[in-house]
């Protein structure tokens, strides 16, 4: 697989294990770190079949299994990012499907140091270039904030 190329298939690239944001299989996916980390710690719960687009075409144990892990990746980045970060304030949760057409929820991690028209507001309303941008892009600096994600997840698991 070529660099960057599991960015077009993150589920097949998760499940064959060449996807390098994966921080942790869980029951119902994978918990992924963002590509973007303009809020440190933001990450994605991936659902494990690329086939399901929405919650409602689970069963009602998939889509308990799903939401558990959405709630525990939620703690997860509220746990790490309160340890490892500062001004951590709360984390929002979402299940949105407007982009990517597979099921897949996103962790957003807020701060007090967010600019005061934006903290209150959805993630989406920052500005698009800040989504590009190399300096807010996930790399090596963010190692020690994914691994206390992952170390959550784990605490977290039993």
């Amino acid at each position: 697989m070529t660099v960057g190329a599991w960015r077009e298939d993150r589920i097949g690239s998760a499940l064959r294990g060449e996807n390098p944001a994966v921080m942790r299989r869980l029951e119902s996916g994978f918990a992924v770190i963002g590509d973007v980390q303009f809020l440190p710690g933001y990450s994605v719960l991936l659902a494990d079949d690329p086939a399901v687009q929405r919650l409602s075409e689970l069963p009602r144990s998939g889509r308990s299994a799903f939401l558990a892990d959405m709630d525990r990746l939620g703690e997860a980045v509220e746990r790490a990012c309160r340890r490892v970060e500062t001004g951590f304030l709360r984390v929002n949760l979402e299940i949105l499907g407007n982009a990517d057409g597979f099921l897949h929820a996103h962790v957003w991690p807020r701060y007090d140091w967010e600019p005061a028209e934006l903290v209150r507001r959805p993630v989406w309303l920052y500005p698009r270039e800040m989504w590009g941008e190399e300096r807010y892009a996930l790399g090596p600096r963010h190692d020690r904030l994914r691994e206390a994600i992952g170390e959550e997840l784990d605490r977290l698991a039993g």
